[in-house]
């Protein structure tokens, strides 16, 4: 029979579907409404030691596609598709000693499902380090299951934190290894996307210790503007900061990110995040390698939750897991990775005259040798 049940560092989840840390996971009434709804686990909105405040105005925008024109815009209209998500939202506006009651709480309410907590600090002296262990450690004693460290967060003015940070190898290993020191339970890596090489960032990661990378947060980026009236779609008198591309439109781009990721460290654990809003979306990221995965536009517009999302994945699992059971397969954990392999250089894709093609280390006909260029 079919089994939605997977181990991902260590934890055991009732199902390898997450609500990832966002708007839906910036309250314990949502988190409880969450569990209840049938997330195998939830990872809270960031958690930081001191007060944010966000901007004035929206701070979540959904970017939507016409079926037959190219036209893109924010604005509602009828027959328009859900393009992407679009946010300039700050970590949670409530500090530590907000959370932690809450915390507890949660875990009392639901010990058997799995509450990860997003945290992020500095990274400019001993003093912010230490921040990270303050978080950890509190996070930790109200019975948190696992740690996500906030190494990617687009928009974060400080350049010793989010995916600022998450840029410096160093920096990310660094951190990873602070947290690692206080750490009883497992800690996730959570990369940014906005990098050269993210195998790269991901190599700090598992130096400093990480049990998993989360990947991608969303992809640095701007509204667009008004074409009537010269302004940004959104805005705040009239100025606007770079912010997080989510939603279907980074699926493709998410799950390139993953098949690095995946192909460089083949027996280390990845959660996967990005475009995802049923199980036929999830399954590419189990195929490439992943244990998990993380939800967050598809359940924003959801009910805020997203109650039918997560009936939609389980369904699609064990349907899934039917049709395949003469394979033997009964979880998850039976084809991740399977299709891992099929992603290959550009040089190993057949082409209809192997002999002609050179992958760009010899000269073709028609242009100067190397040394012929001045």
């Amino acid at each position: 029979m079919a089994d939605l049940s997977t181990t991902f560092t260590g934890i055991r989840f009732q199902n390898p579907f997450l609500l990832s840390s966002a708007p839906p996971t910036e309250s314990e009434s949502n988190i409880l409404r969450a569990f209840e709804a049938g997330w195998g686990g939830v990872v809270t909105k960031t958690i930081g030691l001191h007060p944010v405040v966000n901007v004035a105005g929206p701070k979540t925008k959904f970017l939507r596609a016409d079926a037959d024109s190219p036209h893109l815009s924010m604005k509602k209209r009828p027959g328009a598709a859900l393009h992407s998500s679009w946010n300039w939202e700050l970590i949670s506006d409530k500090t530590l000693d907000w959370w932690v009651p809450r915390l507890g709480r949660i875990k009392k309410a639901y010990p058997n499902h799995i509450l990860v907590a997003s945290i992020m600090a500095g990274s400019g002296n001993d003093t912010e380090l230490r921040h990270w262990q303050t978080l950890a450690t509190a996070c930790q004693n109200e019975g948190c299951d696992a740690l996500e460290l906030n190494l990617s967060c687009p928009h974060m003015d400080r350049q010793d934190m989010g995916s600022n940070l998450g840029k410096d190898k160093e920096l990310v290993s660094i951190v990873t290894k602070v947290v690692k020191e206080v750490s009883k339970i497992p800690v996730w890596a959570k990369l940014t996307p906005s990098t050269t090489d993210i195998v790269v960032e991901a190599r700090g990661a598992f130096l400093g210790g990480a049990d998993a990378i989360s990947s991608s947060n969303t992809f640095t980026s701007l509204p667009l503007f008004d074409a009537e009236t010269l302004e940004f779609e959104v805005h705040v008198d009239g100025f606007v900061s770079t912010g997080g591309l989510g939603g279907p439109a980074i699926l493709p781009l998410s799950l390139a990110k993953m098949s690095q990721l995946t192909q460089a460290f083949p027996d280390k654990s990845f959660s996967g995040i990005g475009g995802i809003s049923t199980f036929a979306h999830a399954l590419n990221y189990f195929l490439l390698g992943c244990g998990t995965v993380q939800i967050c536009t598809a359940a924003m517009l959801d009910h805020a939750v997203g109650p039918n999302v997560i009936r939609e994945l389980n369904d699609g699992l064990r349907l899934f897991l039917e049709k395949h059971a003469d394979k033997g397969w009964t979880r998850v954990d039976d084809f991740v990775g399977l299709r891992r392999d099929r992603v290959v250089a550009q040089s190993r894709i057949r082409r209809p005259d192997e002999k002609a093609y050179h992958g760009g280390h010899e000269t073709a006909e028609g242009y100067a040798a190397p040394d012929e260029l001045v």
